[in-house]
């Protein structure tokens, strides 16, 4: 069962995190997303090439002096796919919320099997 909105490439826990840390920020410090997330130079920066083809990252490169500086921001695409991948958890969840009918008709009206 697939549910709308649910988006696996954001789901992966390290993208997750990281799209949710880029969606409290216009722009993040590559430095700042790995040493929040304890993520290595590397990890991260294969997230970020995973999320940039994906559209939902942008990526911008400059020098501080003769220091490379990158960072990062969620694209428009990126931070929709991310509300509609949190409004589809949100939905998940709340089947938990929400009590089974019991009687042998309700339950087979559900798909639900006793054991």
């Amino acid at each position: 069962m697939s549910t709308a909105g649910f988006d696996e490439l954001i789901h992966a826990p390290t993208r997750l995190e990281i799209v949710s840390l880029l969606a409290a920020a216009q722009w993040a410090d590559f430095k700042y997303i790995r040493d929040e997330l304890g993520l290595s130079d590397s990890a991260l920066s294969k997230q970020l090439s995973t999320l940039e083809s994906a559209g939902y990252v942008e990526i911008r490169k400059s020098f501080v002096g003769k220091r490379p500086r990158t960072s990062a921001s969620l694209s428009k695409a990126g931070r929709q796919a991310f509300e509609q991948h949190v409004a589809a958890l949100q939905a998940i969840v709340a089947r938990s919320q929400q009590p089974i009918p019991t009687g042998s008709d309700a339950e087979a009206d559900r798909g639900i099997l006793s054991r």
